[in-house]
């Protein structure tokens, strides 16, 4: 415990900055100077989890934490700031921050004593204190009191114990007459990580239920662990709370119940307002009740307020994020068979991998295989690939419905997909095909069942309903018009050049650096791998897009590791570090690269890259540069036609970037001058 937190790790009444990303980095900075982590990729995981769910927390306090490789040991970084910093919390800036750093392989009593600490931060006698202490070592010693403080046998005492996920407070039942209605409420909390807000809810619930008189039982599903509440507890509950961030394990025990449901941070902020419409759900009988479908995601995930077009927006990107690991993955191996196989490969693979093996080497192979042992391996590494790509239609349409019914829509899902793909409907017909099948098996779901029949409806009934009609529409009156759409923009899109052409590569290239790796930048990235398995040796097209794709998204982080070469006084320390990083990440495609700088100056950055980027992806275009690889960067060139002349075409936007950039930050910085001059005139 003595070892987590340290006078080095403290820094009192000191100004780090406006931002969250400012008082992250310093605090990511210290606990990397200590040699538990690197000092980008904790601040990276640690900003990236405060962009998606604010930290900041009713009090002044924030808690920015990340679980991440990049942490090699447990640590708690903490700030008292001099001038405090919005968090996202509801009553103001945060002027207590604790950055707490786990190993993504963290061990359960370490991942214990930091969930113990968050909890601790809702306690407003040791905020008090922290806020009272006069050196460094006076706030270790408090923090290490309160993670080695034993666990009080108050009713509250069952969530006291980081390590003991099921949560008990309450004020005796007999307290509140039966006559009062439903007093008996159980809630699972969860976040993406699992440290700090998951607990915290789940005591801010408890808490919130004693002062009420009602009987609230949590289960908190944490890194440190879950342990299931009691049948007879969820049999005798009036409703369930939901606070959670990521999907429920094992929600369809709470089949029937009514619920509510809200991201994990309302628990801490609004835990009364939370029971109450838990209780007046149970009173409701039109209220949502969880179904018994085992239903655990996005169909009984949506949060209050959701429209329809956030809706299909996610299930989107949910379909396309679980569809890229079998694209960049699958085009890589056909890239490599490429290298050993030549490209001709295509036409003996088959043959090879069924007549040939490792002692009985093929004669008969293309003039470009290096040698019989490479057409071999060649024809292996293309075939795997080109069957990881074959599941392109099938994963996306599997995971959309996966996304709008959970683990019924599967099945359907990827069945459609796959008649789909038969039909030649492709990207577009998994698209329409994963939206039928998971709006049908969400709708099934949803409908009465006997108790008898209840248990056979996830596993057998509702796949069995949606396949047949998701993929009989698909084969009757679907796929035949979306299969002739497909060909028609395939032919339109590969048939492009000169100015088309160009012009197309200008408006990937815009997409590519819009939102580097967020839903635009996905949007290109995905309609390009998809496009891949339509080329050949006479269709070049789905290369040409992309060479381009690819080379766009190389340009953000190129352009910002040469901004910082070209007017080092522009950034600061960290930026440097992230510079250096950013030309190995900008040569493998890794567009991440620059989201440190974006994130710190997002005006600046993303306006020059967007510009470098069209450049490049226009440049790409006219010099017909081509790539059989989704992924890999420069480090792929085999598989690339105008390899050289796609490298001038990524340096002259990596240039244009890196000059638009010092342009922008250097005219803020000259007006920045300006106005501190007139102040010191004017005072």
């Amino acid at each position: 415990m003595s070892q987590m937190i340290t006078p080095d790790l403290v820094v009192l009444d000191a100004d780090l900055g406006s931002t969250p990303a400012d008082v992250i980095r310093t605090l990511s900075g210290k606990v990397a100077a200590l040699g538990r982590a690197e000092a980008e990729g904790l601040f990276a995981s640690a900003l990236a989890r405060e962009e998606k769910t604010p930290t900041g927390i009713p009090g002044g306090i924030a808690i920015p934490h990340a679980k991440t490789d990049a942490v090699t040991e447990p640590a708690l970084a903490m700030a008292r700031l001099g001038n405090p910093v919005p968090f996202g919390a509801k009553d103001g800036p945060a002027d207590l921050i604790f950055l707490i750093a786990a190993p993504a392989g963290a061990d359960q009593e370490h991942l214990k004593l930091l969930s113990k600490l968050a909890r601790s931060l809702i306690k407003k006698d040791f905020t008090a204190a922290l806020r009272a202490a006069a050196s460094p070592e006076e706030i270790v010693a408090l923090v290490e009191g309160a993670l080695s403080d034993a666990p009080k046998a108050a009713p509250a005492a069952s969530t006291a114990d980081a390590g003991a996920p099921a949560a008990a407070a309450s004020a005796a039942p007999s307290s509140a007459p039966a006559a009062e209605g439903p007093r008996r409420i159980v809630a699972v909390t969860a976040c993406p990580t699992g440290i700090a807000h998951t607990y915290m809810s789940a005591d801010s619930l408890a808490a919130a239920g004693k002062e009420m008189g009602v009987d609230v039982q949590v289960e908190t599903q944490g890194s440190a662990g879950a342990t299931p509440l009691p049948a007879d507890v969820i049999a005798n509950a009036d409703a369930v709370i939901f606070a959670v961030d990521v999907d429920v394990r094992d929600k369809e025990r709470f089949a029937g119940l009514p619920y509510i449901q809200s991201p994990v941070k309302r628990g801490i902020d609004e835990p009364k307002e939370m029971i109450e419409e838990a209780l007046a759900a149970a009173k409701d009988p039109n209220a949502r009740r969880v179904r018994a479908t085992g239903s655990s995601s996005s169909s009984d995930a949506d949060t209050a307020g959701e429209s329809v077009g956030a809706k299909l927006k996610r299930a989107l990107l949910t379909g396309v994020s679980y569809m890229i690991p079998f694209v960049a993955g699958g085009g890589l191996l056909i890239a490599l068979g490429f290298l050993l196989g030549g490209f001709d490969i295509t036409k003996f693979a088959d043959t090879i991998v069924v007549k040939n093996n490792l002692f009985s080497l093929p004669t008969e192979f293309g003039d470009h295989a290096l040698g019989p042992l490479g057409a071999y391996l060649g024809a292996v590494l293309f075939k795997i690939g080109a069957l990881s790509m074959s599941f392109l239609v099938p994963a996306l349409a599997g995971y959309i419905a996966y996304a709008l019914a959970d683990r019924p829509g599967i099945a359907p899902g990827f069945v459609v997909g796959a008649v789909a793909g038969f039909m030649g409907a492709g990207f577009l017909g998994g698209i329409v095909g994963g939206l039928l099948a998971g709006y049908t098996a969400s709708w099934l779901g949803q409908r009465p069942a006997p108790r008898w029949l209840r248990g056979l409806m996830p596993v057998v009934i509702i796949p069995l309903v949606a396949s047949i009609v998701a993929s009989g529409l698909m084969f009757v009156v679907l796929g035949g018009p979306i299969a002739w759409l497909t060909t028609a923009l395939n032919n339109w899109l590969t048939g492009m050049s000169g100015a088309a052409a160009i012009v197309l590569g200008i408006v990937l290239g815009l997409m590519m650096c819009f939102d580097l790796g967020g839903p635009v930048n996905k949007v290109a990235y995905s309609f390009a791998a998809a496009g891949l398995s339509a080329g050949t040796a006479d269709n070049h097209g789905p290369y040409l897009i992309m060479a381009a794709v690819m080379g766009a998204g190389m340009v953000p982080p190129l352009g910002m590791a040469l901004a910082t070469v070209l007017r080092p006084k522009l950034f600061t320390a960290a930026e440097h570090e992230n510079g250096k990083a950013a030309w190995l990440l900008g040569a493998s495609f890794i567009s991440e690269g620059a989201i440190p700088f974006a994130a710190a100056d997002p005006l600046r950055v993303i306006p020059a890259s967007m510009l470098g980027g069209a450049v490049t992806g226009a440049l790409s275009m006219a010099f017909a540069a081509g790539s059989r690889a989704p992924h890999g960067g420069v480090f792929v060139f085999f598989a690339f036609d105008n390899f050289l002349l796609w490298i001038l075409s990524i340096a002259v936007g990596a240039v244009i970037t890196g000059f638009a950039v010092v342009g922008l930050k250097g005219a803020a910085a000259r007006k920045a001058e300006v106005r501190q001059a007139q102040e010191a005139v004017a005072v």
